[in-house]
């Protein structure tokens, strides 16, 4: 995917500068699973909370099946439909010119981060991440907006992406700093 296109300029004529593209690339299909058992653990405790609260105090019942509904509510969300937004939502893509990526669920962000601005490229397995054979990579810039977060690939394609954007930087041969 080309990602060089022609944008008008808000100061003249139109110049080649790098667009805001769709990046073409999804997560590991396993993300949504990880996700929704990640999504699931942090449930644990206001559940347990919830049932002691009715066993200490059992009278009235309305209270308890009111927040009971609506901790049902939130977790159907968080846990089965978060994940799927995401999954629907995150991309990546690497070209000898940039990283792109789009990420989030209810708050969205698309970034392109040139090849030049990049600093370090590192990997991160969590535990969750390791379970289903999942990295996380990072790319350092020297940008004030932060690292650009690409999550949930497989473990291949991660080291993929680690040497690919390597061998472009390489390749490029420019300082980031």
């Amino acid at each position: 995917m080309d990602h060089a296109r022609n944008v008008p300029s808000a100061t003249g004529p139109q110049r080649n500068h790098l667009a805001l593209a769709e990046p073409a690339h999804r997560p590991s299909s396993q993300a949504p699973v990880m996700w929704a058992l990640s999504a699931s653990l942090g449930w644990i405790l206001p559940v347990i909370a919830q049932l002691v609260w009715w066993a200490v105090h059992p009278q009235p019942p309305w209270p308890h099946l009111a927040a009971a509904a609506l901790t049902a509510v939130a977790m159907v969300v968080h846990i089965g439909v978060v994940p799927l937004w995401r999954y629907r939502v995150h991309r990546w893509e690497i070209s000898p010119q940039a990283v792109f990526t789009r990420t989030g669920w209810l708050v969205q962000e698309r970034r392109i981060t040139p090849i030049s601005r990049v600093q370090t490229v590192d990997t991160y397995r969590g535990p969750m991440d390791r379970l289903f054979g999942l990295a996380n990579v990072t790319v350092t810039t020297a940008s004030s907006a932060g690292a650009v977060h690409i999550e949930a690939l497989d473990t291949d394609v991660a080291d993929r992406v680690v040497a690919q954007l390597t061998d472009i930087a390489a390749l490029r041969g420019e300082d980031a700093t």
